[in-house]
Order: C-alpha cells, then structure tokens, then sequence
C-alpha cells in the first residue's frame, strides 16, 4: 500500500556529508544541443510513445465529474493537487499531439476548475477542501474534501496546481462561451490565493498549515522546488508578497553551491527540484541577481545537476547493482518498503518506501532504487545523456518497468532475492518492481518531453501576465522577458 501521509518533501531531506569525486567531468555547452528531429528514427519513436502513454495516464485517472487527478493508479487512490496541476497542463498537449480533441480537453478542464472554484474553503477538520485560497495536499477523490486530519493545507502543492490552473488560462484562448468560462475560473482560482497569509515569518513563505497545528514550523528557504511558490505569489494581483522576498529566498543558497561528481552547480539532491519550477516556467536565457552572480542561468544549473547525478550513478559508491552510464536517476519516489534485506555480495542493506532519493552536496539518500522520471523529466536539460538512459531501462526490464502507462515509479535491480516487500513485487533474478506510476512523477516526463520536443509549455506561460509579472518583481532580466507578450 502507497503511503498515505506524504508531506512536503523537503521535510522529509536529512543531510549527510559527501566525499568529493575525483572523476573529469564534461565540458557542458550552454544549452542542450542533442534535437528530438536528430535522433534516430527508432528513438524518436521510443520518445514520443512514452509521451503519449504517460498522457494516457492522467486522462484515464481522473474522476470525470470533477477533474480530481489520483495520487497514483492503477487502483484506489486519494487525488494530489498537485497532480491536478500537471494533468491540466497535460490536457494541452495531448490536444497539440492529437491525444484528443480540444473540445474533450475543454470539458475535462472545466469541469475542474468548477470543481477548485467552488470548493468548500473553511477552517474545519473535515468538511473543506481548502482556506484562504490554499487547497489540501490530498483530498477525496470524490468529495473533494480533505483526505485525512493529517493532511496539511500545502503552500507547494497548490502552486503545482497553479501552474496548471494558469497554463489553462494562457492556452484557452478562443472566443467561445467555454474557454471563456476557463479563462473567468482560472482568474478566479489564483487572484483567491492570499500568500501573505502564508507567511508567519515574512518575508519567507511556509510550507503549510493545519487546523489543529497552524502554520508548519518550516519555511521555503533553500534552493529546491519552492521557487515556483515564490513567482507566483510575486506575480499576484491581489495578494502579493513584497519585493525583498526573492532576495530573502536566494540569500538562504549558498550551503549548496559547490562542486559534486565534477559539476559545480546550486544542488539540490532529488531531481524533481530541478524540474518542478522549470516544467513551467523557461529559464533560458533569463537571469535573476543570484544567477548572473554566478554566471548560469537555472537550466545550466539543472543540467548540471543531471550530469553529477549520472557521475554519482558510475561511481556507484554504494555498489548497488544496475547502476552506469545508462541506468541512472535519484529522486522522490516509491520504493520496495521499509525492510532490510542480507543480499549476497551486499550484505544487509536497509530500504525505504516512499522518500525523497537523490545525491548532491545537500545529501545523499541512495537504497538502490532508481526512478524513471528522474531521467525522464530532465530530459529538456541533458536529452544526450536522458534518451539512451530511458533506452536502457526500456530494453534491459522490459515490461517489468514499462507498462501502458510508461514507466511504472520506480524499480530497485538489487531487491532480487525472495523477501517480503511493502509495495510492488519482486521478478527473481531482475529486481523490484513498482506496480504503480505517482501524478507528480508522470508530470515532469510529459511536460518537459514536450518542451524539449517544442517548446510548447514554457510558449504558453511565457504569455501569462502573472508569471512575467512574479519574475520581473523577483529581478529576472534577459531573454524572453526583454520581448513582447506574444
């Protein structure tokens, strides 16, 4: 059974120190240079499957009625928000990819934003969905109220569903009674959004609240996925944070710059930091006072960080089986369960279910499980170094990692022996193996396939006044930011 009671995920991060690598690393170019039109026609092919069954994933998944997106499926789930925001999104491509058409993706859009625009907000146990604008980290699939009293009113969360909740309101353009409505609720939704109120040591943002514990006794501070929460609450018509806030955010850096497996790059040991943010917003180009400081802007960063992890993974200080050049990839993730194992040549090694996986300066948490999406989802930064990776993982597991909905969460070579696992199961001789695929790991492979393939996400938001307004205000220059709203 999934873990139900999974908070923000920086909370969870315990530090470790890191022995520096010796090895030499690349010499990066600036950006990218590997173009989807230049693979080979069998990787091309191999990519744009994975994109389209990923997309399956959250169009099957929904509750219909009222947009609700599950935590994970197959199988009963309570809906993330968060993996709303990245299924909302996820509409838009599948109507530019032919998945379906835009009248599907306008009916399944709006009756999700009626949903969030008409939920019950209130300062109750049980019978709300949010309050002051925030919505729960999880909530029924059905009611759409919160899922359980330890559910937390999350800060992060709701702006993953923001980005898609403003990616709705960009993409739906046309004239029409339907995508006008669309365009009407996803006002709505963000302008109710009061971020001050989430800020019980301003300038910084909390994480999130409850009602019988208030305010969590955590900040976003330190470079990870909270940077998405700071542009949008800068970009706020009506309840904007104040100025000095980005500032605050970027002065909390500096204990994790430097240099890891030969990259010297702002870490943050789970991938999904690097790609959360950045699925929505296109970095390239603009600079804010900390990036232009340090001579890089955030997707040098994240690419950098995808080659240290694929260093870390050759290196394999740890031994764990499968591990090289091209079965690679930390980051949160579901995994075999909190067991120990005595596994031959390895000893007796200790396992995680669900955690926040991932190697870098910060710290390192490495069970030998390996997700999809870490890879997958880092695919606009490093596609020379992502596509032979899901390649690998692809031909060597077979159908054992991929399934109709691409790669299941995660899958661990060195769980190969006979043992009693929490979650997933166990192929003899292969490994573990996930059953399931996670919203919030689904959401970076098909966001950011697409943006590498088009560019067509990063295009949509790059037109939203909100998120140009929150970058100006955080200090970003350069770019696309320089140019008219297209």
């Amino acid at each position: 059974m999934v873990t139900v009671f999974r908070h923000a995920l920086t909370s969870m991060l315990i530090a470790t120190l890191v022995i520096a690598s010796s090895w030499s690393p690349p010499v990066l170019a600036r950006y990218p240079t590997e173009r989807f039109d230049s693979l080979p026609a069998n990787q091309q092919a191999m990519v744009a499957e994975l994109e389209k069954r990923t997309f399956q994933w959250f169009w099957d998944s929904a509750n219909p009625t009222n947009g609700l997106i599950p935590d994970h499926y197959p199988g009963p789930s309570f809906s993330s928000i968060a993996s709303v925001g990245f299924g909302l999104t996820a509409y838009g491509i599948g109507v530019e990819r032919g998945y379906i058409t835009r009248a599907q993706a306008v009916d399944r859009t709006l009756a999700t934003l009626r949903f969030f625009a008409s939920a019950p907000e209130n300062d109750s146990e049980d019978d709300a969905a949010g309050y002051q604008g925030f919505f729960y980290h999880f909530l029924d699939m059905h009611t759409g109220k919160r899922f359980d009293r330890n559910i937390e009113l999350s800060s992060v969360d709701t702006t993953l569903l923001l980005g898609g909740v403003l990616f709705a309101e960009s993409y739906y353009d046309r004239d029409t009674p339907k995508e006008k409505a669309i365009r009407k609720l996803a006002d709505t939704i963000y302008r109710r959004v009061d971020w001050t109120w989430m800020q019980p040591r301003a300038p910084l943002i909390s994480m999130g609240w409850t009602p019988g514990g208030k305010f969590i006794d955590a900040d976003w501070k330190g470079y990870d996925e909270g940077m998405l929460v700071y542009i949008l609450a800068l970009g706020s018509p009506t309840h904007a944070i104040t100025d000095n806030a980005w500032s605050a955010w970027t002065r909390t850096y500096p204990r994790q710059w430097g240099t890891f497996y030969g990259q010297t790059f702002l870490n943050f040991a789970p991938l999904f930091g690097h790609q959360y943010s950045e699925a929505w917003v296109d970095f390239r180009g603009i600079r804010d006072a900390w990036s232009r400081a340090h001579d890089l802007d955030y997707v040098e960063n994240g690419r950098r960080a995808v080659y240290a992890q694929r260093a870390y993974a050759i290196a394999n200080p740890s031994h764990w089986k499968g591990y090289g050049q091209t079965v690679w990839g930390l980051t949160a993730c579901n995994g075999p369960g909190d067991i120990t194992v005595n596994l031959p040549g390895l000893g007796e090694r200790h396992f995680d279910g669900y955690t926040a996986r991932g190697a870098g300066l910060d710290y390192i948490s490495d069970d030998g499980t390996i997700a999809p999406t870490a890879a997958g989802g880092s695919i606009a930064f490093a596609p020379e170094l992502v596509v032979p990776a899901l390649e690998a993982m692809k031909q060597r597991y077979g159908s054992d990692v991929y399934d109709r909905y691409g790669f299941v969460d995660a899958f661990n070579p060195s769980v190969d022996v006979s043992t009693h696992v929490e979650e997933g199961r166990i192929v003899p001789g292969k490994g573990w193996f996930d059953t399931l695929q996670i919203g919030i790991d689904q959401g970076p492979i098909v966001l950011m396939i697409e943006n590498w393939r088009s560019g067509f996400v990063w295009k949509v938001m790059r037109s939203n006044p909100y998120i140009r307004k929150g970058l100006q205000r955080a200090g970003f220059t350069g770019g696309w930011l320089e140019q008219a709203v297209p």
